[in-house]
């Protein structure tokens, strides 16, 4: 098993608020890195017609039969060299746990791990089917040897729509509890409704993914007041709209969060004028990982605590130039593969925890 070993040193001058360090460069104390990611893979579909879910208006479907093995072989390649690379510079490996969403089914996930770039870090599944109109779902993916999973459920979201009554079918919740080398975290990973019809007209179908999120978090907490939790996903929202600043409740600065609270790092990256994907010159963060208070250094918990937030957009990643200039370079464009990526940049956490004698 692959340690990354930081130097309690290193640990004060990058980040001061987060450690416990000494300034004293014989201070012996090491520290294990692990990355935690998630990604929006943008139309992660395979190559054939499932009749049970509306996939003919997928990119991938919208393409003569004789290319698309071609494309998704191109598209698993893409995400995969994304994958191994979050957080790498720091951990030297790719990342513990990886929640994911706009994925087909099981089998684009079997084949996203075995791909020859990932299959050395021999990573596991949790997945289940959701009722998406698009028969999109989400996704974890764990490295067997640093995760043990315990628990893992289906959240489903049932909402309908505020005019008709009509049913409104979209991705389900997934919560997963396990052990990080020990150390037992659930994570929920959520792909929250769309804007479609415009944010103010779909904003309740937001609100009510974040109630049912702090629901699960609340039922988390009444087993364990303590739990570590990491809620992460695409949520169609900003860290500064109502579903999560409201309705989630998510602190800024991590002074502000209290046991059974959380911690959201991407509001202030907002506010500095960062994203994960841009519309019409518009920049936003709909890609987010929150932590609660016992993953904050301040809670005094033993194990694993949060360490640094950011946001993958290395340049290959990104357009260059003309009028997507910093923008994601995606996957599809006018139902055509330009061989990009996603229409998102990832986002990640490191958690570090001291390592003892």
């Amino acid at each position: 098993m692959y340690k990354y070993l930081i130097t309690s040193a290193f640990v004060f001058f990058a980040f001061a608020k987060a450690s416990h360090a000494q300034q004293d460069n014989n201070d012996t104390k090491q520290y294990k890195i692990q990355t935690v990611a998630f990604y929006n893979l943008e139309n992660l579909y395979d190559t054939e017609d499932d009749p049970t879910i509306n996939d003919e208006a997928s990119p991938m479907m919208e393409m003569a039969e004789g290319l698309r093995e071609d494309v998704y072989q191109k598209k698993l390649t893409n995400m995969a060299r994304v994958l191994r690379k979050i957080g790498a510079d720091k951990s030297g490996t790719a990342p513990a746990l990886i929640g994911v969403c706009e994925v087909e089914n099981r089998k684009v996930l079997e084949d996203l791990a075995s791909h020859e770039l990932l299959r050395d870090y021999d990573y596991g599944i949790e997945h289940y089917d959701s009722p998406d109109r698009r028969g999109i779902d989400v996704a974890l993916l764990y490295k067997k040897s640093e995760f043990k999973v315990i628990n893992s459920q289906s959240r489903r979201l049932d909402i309908s729509d505020p005019g008709s009554g009509r049913r409104i079918f979209t991705r389900d919740q997934l919560v997963v509890t396990g052990e990080l080398n020990g150390d037992p975290m659930s994570v929920i990973v959520n792909h929250w409704p769309s804007r479609s019809g415009g944010e103010m007209r779909s904003r309740a179908k937001r609100v009510a993914a974040a109630a049912l999120n702090q629901q699960i978090i609340d039922s988390l907490h009444v087993t364990n007041a303590m739990a570590k939790i990491m809620t992460m996903g695409d949520l169609n929202d900003d860290p500064t709209n109502e579903s999560v600043l409201k309705t989630l409740n998510a602190q800024q600065d991590q002074e502000d969060v209290k046991p059974q609270m959380i911690y959201n790092p991407y509001i202030q990256m907002l506010k500095d004028g960062f994203n994960t994907l841009s519309y019409r010159d518009a920049g936003n963060i709909f890609d987010q990982i929150m932590l609660t208070y016992p993953l904050l250094k301040k809670a005094d918990q033993e194990g694993y605590f949060y360490y640094h937030a950011g946001i993958y957009n290395p340049s290959f990643m990104t357009n260059k130039s003309g009028r997507y200039k910093g923008y994601p370079l995606r996957s599809y464009n006018n139902g055509s593969f330009t061989n990009g990526f996603s229409d998102h940049f990832p986002v990640y956490v490191y958690l570090i925890k001291e390592e003892k004698e």
